[in-house]
């Protein structure tokens, strides 16, 4: 998740370098990798199991920036 979410974010930043608007996405996409990756890292680490009701806050975050970014796209056209 955290590599398809880099490209993501790569594509994002391209997409804002040609239009305006849909700061949502980016900032949603940075928290959520943040957020779902790292906690599942620090689980692998040995971190306490509670870190993984964490997690789906992540993914939601993932959701939507993935949201975000479409309709940005779609308000850009």
């Amino acid at each position: 998740y955290q590599a398809y979410h880099s490209i993501a974010l790569v594509l994002f930043g391209l997409f804002r370098e040609r239009r305006a608007g849909g700061g949502l996405a980016g900032a949603c996409f940075l928290v959520g990798t943040v957020i779902f990756s790292g906690t599942l890292y620090a689980m692998a680490l040995g971190a306490p199991r509670w870190f993984g009701a964490i997690t789906p806050l992540g993914g939601t975050a993932l959701i939507v920036g993935w949201l975000a970014f479409a309709a940005a796209a779609v308000r850009s056209r």
